[in-house]
Parts: C-alpha cells; sequence; structure tokens
C-alpha cells in the first residue's frame, strides 16, 4: 500500500528524475584530498546522484563512524617536527567495534582536538588513514568557532537540557551565521565521507547532535546509502523543540538516515512527537519495531542504552598502582562514610543541588558530622560562558561554607577534586565509596553509575583474598532525568532540584543493611555485565542491517531542495505516468471517462476557500464539452454544496457523499443509490459526537444526509488522535444493535448506514 506520507504524486509526475544507471565499479580512494577549496552550496549539481540497482558481491561490508572527533589523541614531536598520534582507549568510537562482525573494517572520519597547521593536513590525514584507517575533517578556525562553541554548544546543547534562550543576556538570542557555520561544518564532513566511500557496500554511522544534518548531505549524493544516526544527549519535548527556528530543517535531516537511536524510550517519544505535531508523520509499531514512514521509505527508531567497556574497567582493575592507590584511600577515610560523585564541569551536572543536598543531610543527622564525606571530583569543563562561571563560583562557595560549618581538624565534610582524574584513579575511589550519587538535572545517559558498580564488583586476583570473597555491595542515588535511569531499577531515583528529598535518599543509601544493598548490587551488576558498549553497537547494527536490506530493491528518486530534499521510495513495478503517453493516449480513443476527486486534487487540502476558482470552473467545463468525455466529481462532501459550486457546469456528472447521491448533469435530478435505511441511528450518534466535539477544542461535526463525520484535524494532534479513538470506542459501542457502521479515516470518525458500506464493497 502506497504511503499516505507522499499522496501527492505530482511532485513525481513534474519531476526531472535520473534514469536508473547501470552497476558500476567504485574505487576506493588511497588517500585522503586535503587541498583548502570553497564549500559548494548544498543544491549542488551531483544531488540527484543513484547509485546502482544491485549491491557489489565482491567488496567487504565496512562501516563508516563519522563523529565530531576521532577517536586519537594528538600531540606535538618533542623536536616540534610533526605530531605523533595514538588511540584514545576512551573513546566510545573505539570502544564499539567489540560490538561489530570482527571481518568488518571500520573507518572513522571525525576532526581532530589540535590545530594542524594548512601546510601539515595533507601529511597528517595520509598518516592516519595508513595508520588508524581516520580520515581527519580540518574545519577552517571561524566556521570551528562558530560551529561547535556557537551554534553547538549555545543553540543545541541548552535547547537540549530544556534551558530556553529567554532573553540576550540568559541563553542568548538564534544567530543565523551561526546555523550557516553548523550546515558548513556538516558539508565539510560530508565530503570527507564521500572521499572514502562505497555506497553499494559500506554502512554509515553518524554520532550525536554535531552532525544531525549531515544525512541530507549523504542521501542527496548517493540515495541507498544504508544510514543511521544516534544520539547520545536528550531529544527535549516538542514544547521546548518547537523554539528552535530551524527545527524542521533538522528534523527532516535526521530522516535522511535509514535507523535513528537514542537512550532511552522519553527521548525517542519526543522525537516521534516533534515529527507528528511539525511534519505530520505518525510512527507504527509492529513485532517490537518502531518506524515512521517518510515517502515510502520506512525510519526505523532504535531504543537502547549504551554501556560501558567491560574490558577496559576490568584491566584497570587489575593495576597494582589502582590497588596501591585503593589501600592508600582507605587510609586516609579511615573511620568515614565515603559518598562519591564523579561529574563534568556543566551546567546541567547539578554539583550544586549536591553538595546543598550534603549540607542538608549534615544538619538533619548531626551523627554524620565526621563521619560522611563527599568526595566531588569534578572533570574539566567542555563549553565556556557566563552560566558556567557563575555555576563554577557558586560550586566553590558552597563547598567553602559547608567545610567551614561542618568540619573539624582531621576531618572535611566536602572533598572538591577539580582537576583531571584517570580512569585507574577514578576506580580507585569507586572501590571505597559506599554510594555514588549523580544529580544531574538533565543528562543523555551518564556511565558513572555503570562504572561503579562494576569497580565494586571487582575482578579476581586483583585484591587480597579476604576481600575478593566478601559479600559486593554498592548502592546509588541517581537522579530520576539521566538516561541510565530507567535501566537502574535498584537504585533511588530523585528528583535533583528537592534538596531534602535527596537528602533523604543520601542518607537511606548509607544506613541501608547489608543485606539489601547486596541484593540491589547483584541486580545492577548482573544488567551492567551484560548490557556493555559491544551489545548496544551490536544490536543497533544489526538493526540497521535489518532496516536497510530491501534498499536496493526499491525504486528511488531524489525530490526536493535544500534540507526539503527527501528520497521516495517506490516498489520495483511502480512506473512514473509518462505525459506523452497519457495524451497520445487521450488523443486515440474515442469514449472517455474522467473522475475527478475534490478535495486535494481540484483544490487544495489547506484551502480555507472550498469553492472552486473560476480557472477550475473553465477547465472543467472544457473537458466536458468534448462530446468524447464523461466527466465526474467524486467527493465525499453534500450534493447541495457540490450542486451549488459547479452550477456553471452543465454537463457535469457529480458523485456526492462518494456515491450515495448522484447525478449526470446539471438537467438531472438527483439519484439515490444507496437502499431505503433507518436513520434512527442519528439521534444516538450525534449527542455523542457533540460531548466529544466539546471537549476537544478544534474538531466539528459534518453533518451529511447519508452520514455524520467527526474531524478533528485543527485540533491537537496528539489530543485530537486520543480522542478520536475514544470517540470510536464509544459509537461502536452505543451503535453495537444500530444498521450502522462506524469507521476512521485521516482526521476523521464517521458513521454510515451499514447496508451503504455493503454496497460500496
Amino acid at each position: 500500500m502506497m504511503s499516505k506520507s507522499y499522496t501527492n504524486l505530482l511532485d513525481l509526475a513534474s519531476g526531472n528524475f535520473p534514469a536508473m544507471g547501470p552497476s558500476r565499479e567504485k574505487k576506493r580512494l588511497p588517500r585522503v584530498m586535503t587541498v583548502p577549496g570553497v564549500i559548494s552550496e548544498l543544491d549542488d549539481d551531483q544531488a540527484n546522484s543513484v547509485s546502482s540497482d544491485v549491491p557489489s558481491s565482491v567488496a567487504q561490508d565496512r562501516v563508516i563512524i563519522v563523529a565530531n572527533q576521532l577517536p586519537v589523541k594528538a600531540k606535538r614531536r618533542p623536536d616540534n617536527k610533526g605530531w605523533s598520534f595514538s588511540w584514545d582507549e576512551d573513546s566510545l568510537l573505539l570502544q564499539l567495534k567489540d560490538g561489530l562482525p570482527e571481518d568488518m573494517e571500520v573507518i572513522y572520519v571525525g576532526s581532530l582536538k589540535v590545530d594542524v597547521d594548512l601546510s601539515e593536513q595533507d601529511d597528517v590525514s595520509q598518516l592516519l588513514l595508513d595508520r588508524f584507517k581516520c580520515v581527519p575533517a580540518f574545519l577552517p578556525p571561524d566556521i570551528l568557532t562558530k560551529f561547535y562553541h556557537g551554534f553547538c554548544k549555545q543553540h543545541l546543547w541548552p535547547l537540549f537540557h530544556y534551558m530556553l534562550p529567554f532573553s540576550a543576556t540568559h541563553g542568548g538570542r538564534f544567530d543565523r551565521s551561526l546555523w550557516e557555520a553548523y550546515v558548513s561544518a556538516n558539508k565539510i564532513f560530508s565530503q570527507r565521507v564521500i572521499e572514502v566511500i562505497n555506497p553499494e557496500d559500506d554502512y554509515v554511522w553518524i554520532h550525536d547532535y554535531h552532525l544531525m544534518v549531515l544525512p541530507t548531505f549523504l542521501r542527496r549524493r548517493f540515495t541507498r546509502l544504508r544510514m543511521g544516526f544516534f544520539l547520545h544527549s536528550p531529544f527535549p519535548s516538542s514544547e521546548i523543540y518547537r523554539t528552535l527556528p530551524v527545527r524542521e530543517e533538522i528534523l527532516k535531516a535526521l530522516l535522511n538516515a535509514d535507523l535513528i537511536g537514542f537512550h532511552t524510550f522519553d527521548y525517542a517519544r519526543h522525537f516521534l512527537s516533534c515529527c507528528s505535531r511539525m511534519l505530520g508523520l505518525e510512527y507504527q509499531s509492529k513485532r517490537g519495531y518502531i518506524g515512521l514512514e517518510y515517502y515510502g521509505r520506512t525510519v526505523g527508531i532504535k531504543i537502547m542504552p549504551v554501556g560501558i567497556h567491560m574490558g577496559q574497567i576490568e584491566s584497570v582493575l587489575r593495576l597494582a598502582d589502582k590497588d596501591w592507590r585503593v589501600q592508600e584511600l582507605k587510609q586516609q577515610f579511615e573511620g568515614k562514610t565515603v559518598l562519591l560523585g564523579v561529574d563534568d564541569m556543566d551546567i546541567f551536572k547539578g554539583v550544586d543541588l549536591k553538595l546543598l543536598a550534603m549540607e542538608h543531610l549534615l544538619k538533619q543527622h548531626p551523627k554524620w558530622q565526621g563521619r560522611a564525606v563527599l568526595v566531588q571530583i569534578a572533570n574539566p569543563a567542555r563549553g565556556r560562558g557566563k552560566d558556567l562561571e557563575e555555576i563554577q563560583a557558586e560550586i566553590h562557595a558552597t563547598c567553602k561554607r559547608i567545610n567551614e560549618t561542618f568540619g573539624r581538624p582531621g576531618y572535611e565534610p566536602v572533598v572538591f577534586i577539580d582537576k583531571p582524574v584517570t580512569l585507574s584513579e577514578r576506580a580507585a575511589y569507586y572501590t571505597i565509596a559506599e554510594c555514588v550519587v549523580v544529580t544531574a538535572v538533565r543528562d543523555g545517559m551518564n556511565l558513572t553509575p555503570y562504572e561503579y558498580i562494576v569497580c565494586r564488583q571487582g575482578v579476581s586476583g586483583s585484591e587480597s583474598s579476604s576481600e575478593s570473597s566478601a559479600p559486593k555491595k554498592s548502592m546509588l542515588v541517581v537522579s530520576e532525568f539521566i538516561g541510565c535511569s530507567p535501566s537502574l531499577s535498584g537504585a533511588i531515583r530523585v528528583n535533583p532540584w528537592n534538596i531534602e528529598a535527596t537528602a533523604e535518599a543520601m542518607h537511606e543509601a548509607i544506613q541501608m543493611n547489608e543485606a539489601e544493598k547486596q541484593l540491589r548490587h547483584e541486580k545492577h551488576y548482573r544488567y551492567v555485565s551484560t548490557h556493555d558498549v559491544a551489545y548496544w553497537a551490536r544490536s543497533f547494527f544489526q538493526d540497521m542491517e535489518r532496516t536497510c536490506k530491501d534498499h536496493f530493491k526499491r525504486r528511488c528518486w531524489g525530490i526536493g531542495l535544500s534540507f526539503g530534499f527527501r528520497v521516495v521510495a517506490l516498489d520495483p513495478n511502480f512506473r512514473k505516468l509518462s505525459i506523452d503517453a497519457i495524451v497520445s493516449a487521450y488523443l486515440r480513443s474515442k469514449s472517455r471517462a474522467i473522475l475527478f476527486d475534490y478535495d486535494g486534487t481540484v483544490m487544495p487540502q489547506t484551502s480555507i476557500n472550498k469553492a472552486p476558482s473560476q480557472a477550475v470552473i473553465s477547465i472543467i467545463n472544457t473537458l466536458c464539452n468534448d462530446a468524447r468525455n464523461t466527466v465526474f466529481v467524486v467527493s465525499g462532501r453534500g450534493r447541495d454544496s457540490l450542486g451549488k459550486w459547479f452550477s456553471p457546469c452543465k454537463k457535469l456528472g457529480i458523485a456526492a457523499e462518494h456515491g450515495y447521491f448522484m447525478r449526470w448533469s446539471a438537467d438531472e435530478e438527483w439519484q439515490n443509490c444507496g437502499q431505503s435505511v433507518d436513520f434512527g441511528w442519528i439521534q444516538i450518534a450525534e449527542p455523542v459526537m457533540k460531548l466529544y466535539t466539546e471537549s476537544t477544542d478544534g474538531s466539528y461535526i459534518e453533518i451529511k444526509e447519508s452520514a455524520l463525520v467527526w474531524h478533528h484535524r485543527d485540533a491537537d494532534p496528539g489530543f485530537g488522535s486520543s480522542q478520536a479513538k475514544e470517540l470510536l470506542d464509544h459509537l461502536e459501542s452505543v451503535l453495537a444493535n444500530e444498521p450502522a457502521a462506524v469507521k476512521s479515516g485521516q482526521f476523521i470518525v464517521e458513521v454510515k448506514p451499514q447496508v451503504y458500506i455493503q454496497l460500496r464493497i
């Protein structure tokens, strides 16, 4: 069945689409071109490029992973001649390889964290490609600043974390030049991908909010490209997202991917709500998979929280220096109960709220004064700005106040570590902490609780035999606004804005009995150890393969300009109507039947004035005046309105109310094509419809001679749809013994005579 997303196929009829070319061999580029040049406009001449119908059976599948930054570390050589590179073992992009097929080649495309001089970019590119299979995207300094620190950090990051730009000093105003830089940066990334891609064999996996319009650039070039996108940040509710001036451009760009991934159902639900409210797209769930029908393509929605790399953490736990550091920390905090926080220095991490909760804990439960210690590790800030400076000042002031109020010789209630901490050092703190506290007000995922659970479990051989055999336990106090919260059912969930409740949760965690702590730890460890980063990557990639399996069986056309570009995918048997063939057949024929639908064909669906224009009347009269033509307008509208509107068309036939009433010309009487039926059900159905109309703003009842129709096109999309389902159930219940049939359609619920429905069939 053809998707309702492209009900108007005039776009196809009027477009100049490229012919499907034969398969051709793709060459893999031996190196990356880094010669600076002018970034071409989005609407380039190669936008209609179409790959071959049949995938290559020779080349091996590859996956190209695209992210803002490459998973490599770079530093200048001591002699200042060139660069040295090494893998960044902490990078998620590197760790996810464990979940991909062993024989799959992985290529990375992204930028470097360092500035490379223009004269060195060719050599650096060649070195990274040869040794690391990495393709660097070098962004000009002006674009980089506006792209990353501008649009990403000033607009997208705050908005996706529910911070609205209320004023020029609070959040800042939308700056279109920053958006243009964002688009330009995504274009540069697309060029780097295109240099190394084999579109018939490669998969492309794009990561995070920095590259949300990249799918459009790649889809314009390769209509059958197998492409996935995963968002690592939250996706806000539609009420927040709709404030973004470029909201539709980003949504449409993301829908050019084949699979879109989110950490939680909440994030996916918000995205689907935005697609419904802003683009009119509805999702369907089938056998556990969620999909959006978009111009004949099914865009998959994947919900899967990312995990940690078990092997990396377990290898750190086996290090001798970690065990030595654990003993040192145990001596430092001997006789103390340690609560631990590990957060980035960010305005959304809620570190200030955590400190206030600790202060409240010490006030309300004096027995913990001198015994409870909050160790707060603050990783370096990634962003910058006035808001961050203010929150840093508040954190330092609160730490000072708590320590001055409750501190004593040999006891410091808050230990604030404001410097980078290695994974080995972090693991040592995890090992000695009785509880980890995460109070972020909004966070995409946050893997700190996962790391803590694995470190508390430990590994055999890393500790003394007595400690290794001791029961394992851990406690978590986590914000309900972070992505990992739903998967940690044994954690104490809190609203971090509620200082008193958070303090009581921290108190409950540290005084809970040992058996309960063990049970909660065991439950969490079973989940974390089985749902690691490899599991996440494997699951996402398998879904991407499933979503893309029919790519080379479809006929695809790329249509639309700029970010309105989309791919129309149709069944292989579909053939576009040829205007020349239609005209030729029309001229040859001696007898013709021409049937016009009204709303959406003769008149635009969005038109307020539904009466036909003089131009339409003139065209219809021209067709009717040809003796070889029998012309009918077929509509669900009533005969009175249609008869009035088309009164100048004397020879036009009209089928009103979907054929219940019909006349062959204006000179003839209306014929009732339905049988004589009892319409007593109207007295039952109409009061029910009025009840829902009163409670659903934007809805109305259309009273026909043969039917009652409840419309909710102008109502709130979510509420209107919900009310339509309720109304459908209600009407089916009250009309169960009546000769009437109830059906739902696009933005309508309709009641018709049962006999009439059978006649139409």
